[in-house]
């Protein structure tokens, strides 16, 4: 199971001409072919010989077939039902791979990766569900060790933001995980290519997220809430978002020792504790 391992190209126009198959633009589908970024995809994810790989989006199994090779077993998910027969006939040596035809965002995962040890996930995955999906997979029961995840270049750039320019994706992420990109994928690597570059995103998982389990529900509310109006001051944000009056506001944000001024793109992790904590202490 050599992660660097040299498997001979898919013609995938061939291979969607053989099977009679268009990609679909509601789903988002660019398959990703130049081996190249296959392999720098998967050496990015420094998958151990024993690791489970959850796939999302298997597409036309480009990815999966490196995959296979470098992970002990691999959990493909694909929710096009039309795929399914083309990626059994490309994946038809890789015993290690579990092919599960379904909408990730709902699919229940538990019975494939409860014995993960450990769980990456590794994936080429549609534009436009990246922040419903990457929400999911942070905050489900199987938690994965690291996401090694294909993104468009400005949401890569929006996760990996620092204080003063964060955007409640990032604050989502960055609660769970520390992200990094590790390498820029041109649009030409992809069939039917996008309209932008893309970018490999890392995230590696704390062993426990920045917040206890139990306050994260709390804080994402108010999380939302000042980012629902970014444009306000905390302040009027938060007022509008939680329903309360402005000078309440004021008294929890003088609690947490921040400028009511400020807008919700400036607070770093440790301001928005403070902002939680006061918050509990106001409710309590």
């Amino acid at each position: 199971m050599d992660p660097a391992v040299t498997l001979p190209p898919l013609n995938v126009p061939q291979l969607l001409r053989q099977h009679g198959l268009q990609p679909k633009k509601s789903l988002g589908q660019n398959f990703l072919y130049d081996p190249n970024v296959l392999q720098r995809i998967v050496a990015a994810a420094e998958i151990p010989p024993h690791a489970t790989v959850l796939e999302v989006g298997a597409g036309l199994g480009t990815l999966t077939r490196y995959l296979a090779h470098a992970a002990r077993r691999v959990v493909a998910v694909e929710l096009d039902g039309r795929l399914i027969p083309l990626l059994h006939e490309v994946l038809a040596g890789a015993s290690n791979v579990i092919l599960l035809q379904g909408d990730i965002l709902t699919l229940d995962l538990a019975p494939w990766l409860a014995n993960a040890d450990p769980l990456l996930v590794v994936a080429n995955i549609p534009y436009y569900i990246t922040s419903a999906l990457i929400r999911r997979l942070l905050e489900g029961t199987v938690r994965p060790q690291r996401l090694v995840l294909t993104v468009q270049r400005e949401v890569a750039e929006r996760i990996c933001a620092k204080p003063g320019d964060l955007s409640l994706l990032a604050l989502s992420v960055q609660v769970y995980g520390q992200p990094r990109p590790v390498g820029r994928i041109p649009a030409g690597a992809f069939y039917p290519p996008p309209k932008v570059d893309s970018t490999i995103l890392r995230v590696d998982l704390y062993p426990q997220p920045r917040l206890p389990a139990e306050e994260l529900p709390t804080f994402f509310s108010l999380a939302q809430a000042a980012f629902a109006q970014r444009r306000k001051t905390l302040r009027n944000a938060l007022a509008a978002g939680l329903g309360w009056p402005p000078a309440r506001v004021e008294i929890l944000l003088q609690q947490a020792e921040i400028d009511p001024r400020r807008r919700a793109e400036t607070l770093n992790l440790e301001e928005w504790e403070r902002v939680l904590q006061a918050y509990h202490c106001l409710e309590g």
